[in-house]
């Protein structure tokens, strides 16, 4: 415990735990809807889109969260307006030419910086120990504006979610509230780049929601909850299982993801085994 203390009076050790309880409320609420609408692959271009920002501010001597969150916002548009109409049909190949471009364009403008160059690591495979006080603030910032943003169409959100087709009848704006979602998604992105990098990413905002739809809640506002506190539980034991085993904190948060994943399965098979073996039960 002594030494848990002392580690809790440096400003990094703060600020990533911040970061990484921030972000957990994102992958668990925003990637919830993610897998329950089966964007995962959306996800996924809107945060390799992103490293273009990255890139391009970095390269103007500004903070690299601006241009990725610029990019990011541009990328969720775009791709919810191709989603409509005979476009759709076509979306997956520009998610990848959007996935490739803006790891190119990314990479192009880090080079061509003057001076030192940055690790690419850190962006790729995350380093949350590396959050700054002023970083934790902006990510606090976008959490409360998702937030807001949620509980004020979390109904709708739903509805479009599970059902396009009767939410269109119910008179539902369906095409606004999915550009909106791919939105709230691409700036979750952002936060979830500073955790875990681009490359890792999509395992954390996936993972909790996974997880928490295996144990077949009772209501979406729980499996909601229960994917943020998993999601809590996967940032402060990769974080604690970094310092102890000394490996990368991105891919150690996503390892005791998978972990708790795989355990939760198996006592769900389990169950379920159970069940069906015993009468009665």
């Amino acid at each position: 415990m002594d030494e848990l203390r002392l580690l809790f009076r440096y400003e990094f050790i703060q600020n990533a735990v911040l970061a990484g309880l921030l972000a957990s409320v994102l992958s668990g609420l925003v990637g919830t809807f993610v897998v329950v609408k089966r964007l995962v692959f959306i996800a996924g271009g809107i945060s390799h889109a992103a490293f273009a920002g990255l890139g391009i501010c970095f390269y103007l001597g500004l903070n690299p969260l601006i241009g990725a969150v610029a990019v990011a916002v541009v990328a969720a548009v775009v791709l919810a307006w191709l989603g409509e109409g005979g476009a759709g049909r076509s979306q997956d190949a520009y998610i990848g030419i959007l996935w490739a471009a803006g790891m190119a364009v990314g990479i192009v403008f880090i080079h061509m910086t003057p001076g030192y160059a940055p690790d690419l690591m850190v962006y790729l495979f995350g380093d949350i120990l590396t959050v700054t006080r002023n970083d934790v603030y902006l990510l606090a910032s976008l959490v409360a504006l998702v937030l807001l943003i949620m509980m004020l169409l979390y109904k709708e959100f739903v509805a479009v979610a599970f059902d396009e087709t009767f939410s269109r009848v119910q008179g539902i704006p369906v095409r606004l509230l999915t550009m909106l979602l791919l939105v709230l998604v691409a700036l979750s992105v952002i936060m979830l780049i500073q955790v875990v990098g681009i490359v890792l990413l999509i395992a954390l905002f996936t993972l909790p929601p996974v997880v928490a739809l295996m144990l077949a809640l009772r209501s979406f506002t729980l499996v909601l909850l229960v994917a943020v506190l998993l999601a809590m539980l996967m940032t402060s034991g990769g974080l604690a299982g970094s310092y102890w085993l000394d490996i990368p904190s991105g891919p150690a948060i996503v390892l005791f993801g998978v972990v708790i994943a795989a355990l939760v399965r198996i006592a769900v098979w389990l169950r379920s085994r159970l069940r069906s073996g015993v009468p009665g039960m």
